[in-house]
């Protein structure tokens, strides 16, 4: 027994500092990578079948190349049916390039692998569990969904692929609900040029032969760097009728200040969906204060969660907010992946980051912020539809007894930052 406890503690304290001491070496690689204002012409989609069924033809039709990043393909149905479309159009001549995250989408078979590469499309795994740091490795993730189809079209959102994005998985996870981007315009380089940036730490081809590849649209200097870091939008040049946004990839500890920003900046109204909300100390904070001071606050969360314990890990951050005024929607048609953020009238943040601490600290995201008033009121509006489909949590169900729900909040709690 004795034996037993030092090697339980000894393992603890290896844990810790694996974990910090790997997101101290991180951090050190940590740089801005935002965009300026950009303008181009976006859809939306919050339906798989609908999305997969425009994004399918956009490959089919690439005639130069296909860029792919997705945080998880499963090795089911609908992934075969996508891996026969990368490995034709290979066939054809066209440069094809899968990258994905290595535990992400584990089940992704090697003979899978080495079919596709037979084919001519190169694959690569990003984010490989790797030594001096086995344990912080394991949780950086790169969570980040881009597609690229000849330096034209571009694709961002929530959406993997797998047969529940389609709505054909397994109950009480079906229909899945998400929000996907389709965007043609300037983006589509930088979104390209993010993705060759993933592609490179993942294929241990460094940086150095990066600037071969990547398309000279942005320069990089300070103004950008600075300009890039504020959140409202001031006019700029023309836009012609595209629509205003930036685009800003996230990873360690960057996240956490976009979201802060965002907060601070609202008046009246801040809406949030999220499939997990487990905020850092800093972001409840910002968020009380703004109820405070008068701004309505909405939160919109699945009623059925996708994982164990990280519906209770959110109860003590509602109870603080649900005290203060915040209203609360649980959504009970299907399961509820979006990801989305609305500051008034002003800004809407959508992409691939979650409203919990592992997309805060850990995880590679990229987030779009729309500074388009006609498009943020259709964005609004499907959250309004989300909203007639959820059901309010009440403070006074939160607060009834229920020791099985505590016991399962306490462990919750300790274990907040991996969920």
């Amino acid at each position: 027994m004795y034996v037993l406890g030092i090697s339980l503690l000894l393992f603890i304290i290896w844990l810790v500092l694996d974990f910090r001491l790997g997101r101290k070496r991180h951090l050190t690689f940590v740089r801005d990578r935002g965009t300026p204002v950009l303008s181009g012409r976006f859809e939306i989609f919050t339906h798989g079948k609908e999305l997969f069924r425009d994004y399918f033809d956009v490959l089919r039709q690439a005639e130069k190349r296909i860029y792919v990043l997705f945080y998880i393909v499963k090795d089911d149905p609908f992934g075969e049916e996508f891996f026969s479309i990368l490995k034709a159009k290979a066939q054809e001549g066209v440069e094809v390039r899968l990258l994905v995250d290595r535990l992400g989408s584990l089940t992704v078979k090697k003979a899978a692998v080495a079919d596709l590469r037979r084919a001519g499309v190169k694959v690569a795994f990003s984010d490989r569990v790797e030594l001096p740091f086995p344990f912080y490795s394991a949780n950086v993730r790169n969570h980040r969904k881009i597609s690229v189809v000849d330096e034209k079209i571009g694709f961002l959102g929530g959406f993997n692929i797998g047969m529940e994005y389609i709505d054909e998985g397994s109950p009480p996870l079906n229909p899945w609900r998400d929000y996907h981007l389709k965007i043609t315009g300037e983006s589509a380089h930088f979104l390209q040029e993010e993705f060759l940036f993933d592609w490179h730490r993942a294929t241990s081809a460094g940086l150095k032969n990066f600037q071969k590849e990547r398309l000279p649209v942005f320069v990089r200097g300070a103004a950008d760097m600075e300009a890039s870091a504020e959140l409202t939008f001031s006019p700029q040049r023309d836009f012609d009728a595209g629509i205003r946004h930036r685009l800003i990839p996230t990873e360690g500890n960057q996240l956490e200040e976009l979201f802060i920003r965002l907060i601070q900046q609202a008046e009246e109204k801040i809406m949030i969906g999220t499939p997990y909300f487990i905020p850092s100390r800093r972001i409840l904070d910002e968020l009380l204060e703004a109820l405070r001071r008068g701004v309505e606050l909405t939160i919109v969360v699945p009623f059925t969660a996708d994982h164990i314990l990280v519906q209770e890990a959110s109860f003590r951050y509602f109870r603080r907010l649900l005290r203060e005024g915040a209203v609360v929607y649980q959504y009970k048609n299907g399961f509820y992946h979006a990801k989305i953020i609305v500051i008034d009238d002003k800004v809407c943040d959508i992409g691939t980051a979650n409203f919990d601490k592992r997309s805060l600290y850990l995880n590679k995201e990229i987030n779009c912020y729309i500074y388009d008033a006609d498009f943020i009121n259709r964005l609004k509006d499907v959250l309004a539809k989300d909203i007639r489909d959820s059901e309010p949590l009440t403070l006074e169900t939160l607060e009834k007894p229920n020791l099985f729900r505590s016991l399962k909040e306490i462990l919750a709690r300790t274990v907040s930052y991996f969920l």
